[in-house]
């Protein structure tokens, strides 16, 4: 689809049209004309929204989307769908389906399903069979059917020494190993952060330590084995710290940090609603505030929406019984903009792009089109009916929101 875009504002430092209001035109595919007051004489079709401001494509570096196995929770159609009105023309799909996808067979399967569409997908490697924790997965084979990465979503590997020769064979084809964190001897049965929050309420606490003994354990076999490792969705205070000295020392180590962690803490467990169960824990107020310094310093290389739709029959229960996780992708953006600058939310999700060793290329003639297009003053409420996934679990129903998400142009496809 060719198009004109009228009156549009660029933020990309990369960019020498950075913090311009310009007209691009784009065709097939490409950008070939930016300037001011373009003509349209070929009769493109035009885009001219009050506010709209274009950046290089979003990139969600965990989504998971339940097919195969957990199409009534989600399916990679719909999911992309969503994904692409909610900014993002590419997501990484985590893979906790039902086979989990920890086979080359199955990577090829996620990516059939996904093809042609304007979000592209990148499928996450399970890094052990089934994500059992118990032998390494076929790395290679998933790698070269197109795997950008390696981690069992959401289970931290207890055997350190899988971690260990995980990281040592995946460096023989510059593979990345994602490393979730949690010690769960000590999370127990918590099912909320420890603290005030989870003492007042009855509930169960898991404690910062639970996850920062693995962070640092991690960085320590990091530290002996060298190659790359991801640590996601870190949400202590500590945590940041340790990767900041990590990273000080010249290990190769990135991580990123959820919305909901950047936005919510555990004061809104308060009605006992499941929406906010989460794994890990949304934490207290300290701890939060080291996460947005954290993002603001670059300790924390990106952010994520840690998008996981659940069906109503494991989060409408106790709150002990619930299973963990909250929809992101349609509330990302309008959220991350009432607790950051634009730039900063522009620059964390794009970055994880570089991590994962995806083209991103800065918004200029003769580039290729992989943009997202957002409004930055509009005030609003998150609501149900702003939720595109089939599934409903949102932790951000009634949350304020500044600036919108208005859809992507990418692999010629214009989706608003």
């Amino acid at each position: 689809m060719n198009l004109l875009l009228s009156n549009t504002t660029i933020i990309d430092p990369k960019s020498s049209f950075h913090n311009q209001n310009v007209d691009l035109i784009i065709e097939n595919g490409i950008i070939s004309k930016i300037g001011k007051s373009l003509s349209n004489k070929d009769n493109l079709e035009e885009i001219n929204i009050d506010g709209l401001h274009v950046s290089q494509g979003w990139f969600d570096s965990s989504v998971s989307l339940g097919e195969p196995g957990f199409e009534d929770r989600e399916t990679i159609a719909n999911g992309l769908n969503l994904a692409a009105k909610s900014g993002f023309t590419g997501i990484a799909l985590q893979p906790n389906s039902f086979p989990i996808i920890d086979n080359q067979s199955q990577i090829h399967f996620v990516k059939q399903k996904a093809a042609n569409s304007a979000t592209d997908l990148f499928p996450i490697g399970a890094l052990t069979k089934n994500s059992e924790g118990k032998d390494l997965a076929e790395l290679f084979d998933m790698k070269n059917a197109g795997a950008i990465a390696f981690g069992d979503y959401g289970k931290s590997l207890s055997n350190a020494n899988l971690l260990k020769i995980g990281l040592q064979y995946a460096q023989d084809f510059d593979g990345l190993v994602i490393a979730f964190s949690q010690d769960e001897n000590i999370k127990g049965q918590g099912v909320a952060n420890e603290g005030i929050v989870s003492t007042r309420l009855g509930l169960k606490g898991i404690p910062n330590l639970a996850e920062e003994l693995i962070v640092a354990r991690n960085l320590f076999i990091l530290e002996y084995t060298g190659g790359k490792l991801h640590i996601p969705t870190i949400s202590t205070a500590k945590s940041v710290e340790l990767i900041k000295e990590a990273k000080a020392k010249g290990l190769n180590v990135t991580c990123c940090v959820s919305v909901h962690h950047l936005v919510l803490t555990d004061e809104k467990l308060e009605e006992f609603d499941t929406r906010y169960k989460v794994a890990p824990p949304l934490r207290n107020e300290v701890d939060r505030q080291a996460l947005l310094n954290g993002i603001l310093d670059n300790t924390i290389d990106c952010i994520t929406s840690d998008h996981n739709p659940m069906d109503i029959e494991h989060k409408k229960m106790e709150f002990d019984l619930a299973k963990n996780g909250t929809i992101g992708l349609e509330s990302a953006f309008g959220s991350l903009l009432t607790v950051l600058p634009l730039e900063k939310v522009i620059e964390k999700l794009t970055s994880a792009k570089t991590i994962y060793g995806i083209e991103n290329q800065a918004i200029e003639e003769n580039s290729k089109a992989n943009l997202s297009f957002f409004t930055t003053n509009n005030d609003w409420t998150f609501s149900k009916e702003n939720i595109l996934s089939k599934s409903k679990n949102s932790a951000f129903l009634g949350q304020k929101m500044k600036g919108k998400a208005i859809g992507i142009y990418n692999n010629g496809k214009l989706v608003i």
